[in-house]
């Protein structure tokens, strides 16, 4: 038998987006039910990086007063370009008045898991969503299997795709799962998470003629680095000292403080835009819309940016029947999804050495970081996009 359950928003996945949205709704007075093939464990424990912008660590703030962000994340006034064996500092603050903070994405959603369930939200954890259909009765439907594998559905008013990059809500939305515009990039990252101190206060972002690498952190005894590789690399077949020689390589100037290497991976980069946000009375938002290469920091970033307005346009449709905001939400996603991805491509086109690149390609490349560092036009560009641009209002 299949038990049928109604609500006024119907959430898939329980990630930072569809975590925001559903406490965004409740101060509306909207009622939601979040669901999730994984289990609280599970969530918490998938170790993700996060840089928060500015708007991000506010709105956590706002809308959670034991938020984490400002005691176990670490706020972060610039980061360091390297390159021609020289660093040169991007200060946040002095460029454009903000800052970020440094908390990994599991921390939030830690905070946001309690936050939620001490609400009573309704969030129905290890349910495996195969679907969503609508009859044109303006009440569409996710089709699930329960913790228990017992059939689900869930009746709506609206129902929201934050499902991540594997969304079974995107086939809805644009026709299929791959339905968007894509790019896959020639590189990869790869990953470690090392036992040790910070090898430096602020993270640096290095182009070296070897390829590029990144210093950066996670607490104060765990670092996170990454270093440039062939999206074919197997982990497992780099010994710890040839790691550590990669990563130091591309910092030369630096010496990084070295420690047992806990855990290893190899990061693609990928960059894709489905080709629609909505249909009907069915929405996308976060990975399950669009993905960014890492460079940029813009990924949790991008999906709360959506978040905010898709919650002011079902606050405007489902309190006040007001259909404007709703029908202008993909456009105005769009605007700011379009710049993020540039920012992201930018990032990692003049930071990354392309495999095939020439004399030519890499001076030029060369030239282009000069042309950032020595201006502060360029600096504050930089500084803006990474920090963030100002959350849209309804």
């Amino acid at each position: 038998m299949t038990t049928t359950v109604r609500t006024r928003v119907a959430i898939v996945g329980a990630g930072p987006a569809g975590l925001i949205l559903s406490h965004l709704l409740a101060d509306a007075g909207i009622e939601s039910i979040v669901v999730d093939s994984r289990s609280r464990e599970q969530i918490e424990s998938t170790i993700r990086a996060g840089i928060l912008e500015q708007n991000t660590a506010d709105l956590l703030r706002a809308i959670d007063p034991d938020t984490r962000v400002d005691t176990v994340g670490h706020r972060h006034d610039g980061i360091e370009l390297h390159f021609g064996g020289e660093g040169h500092r991007i200060d946040f603050p002095a460029l454009v008045g903000r800052s970020v903070w440094l908390y990994p994405q599991h921390e939030v959603l830690k905070d946001l898991l309690a936050l939620r369930l001490g609400a009573a939200q309704d969030l129905r954890l290890g349910v495996t969503v195969e679907g969503v259909e609508d009859d044109g009765s303006g009440h569409p439907a996710v089709l699930a299997l329960d913790a228990d594998g017992s059939p689900l559905r869930i009746e709506a008013d609206f129902v929201v795709g934050a499902d991540g990059s594997r969304s079974v809500v995107r086939p809805f939305v644009t026709g299929s799962r791959g339905g968007g515009y894509f790019r896959e990039y020639p590189f990869a990252w790869f990953g470690i998470l090392c036992e040790a101190p910070p090898s430096s206060d602020e993270l640096i972002y290095s182009n070296s003629e070897h390829g590029f690498a990144l210093i950066s952190q996670r607490s104060p005894d765990v670092q996170r680095m990454y270093f440039q590789c062939d999206p074919a690399t197997d982990p497992a077949t780099l010994g710890d000292a040839e790691i550590w020689e990669a990563l130091q390589v591309r910092v030369p100037g630096t010496t990084l403080t070295e420690g047992p290497i806990i855990q290893r991976d190899v990061l693609r980069f990928r960059s894709f835009v489905a080709h629609e946000l909505r249909r009907d009375r069915v929405a996308l938002v976060g990975d399950a819309a669009h993905t960014v290469p890492p460079t940029g920091a813009k990924g949790m970033n991008l999906a709360i940016a959506d978040v905010v307005l898709l919650a002011d346009a079902l606050r405007a449709l489902l309190v006040s029947g007001d259909e404007r905001l709703i029908d202008g939400y993909a456009e105005r996603a769009l605007d700011r999804i379009w710049k993020a991805q540039h920012y992201s491509w930018w990032m990692t086109s003049m930071l990354h050495v392309a495999l095939d690149a020439s004399d030519f390609d890499r001076r030029r490349q060369l030239g282009e970081l000069h042309s950032v560092v020595s201006s502060e036009s360029g600096r504050a560009y930089l500084a803006e996009g990474y920090t963030g641009w100002p959350l849209p209002v309804g």
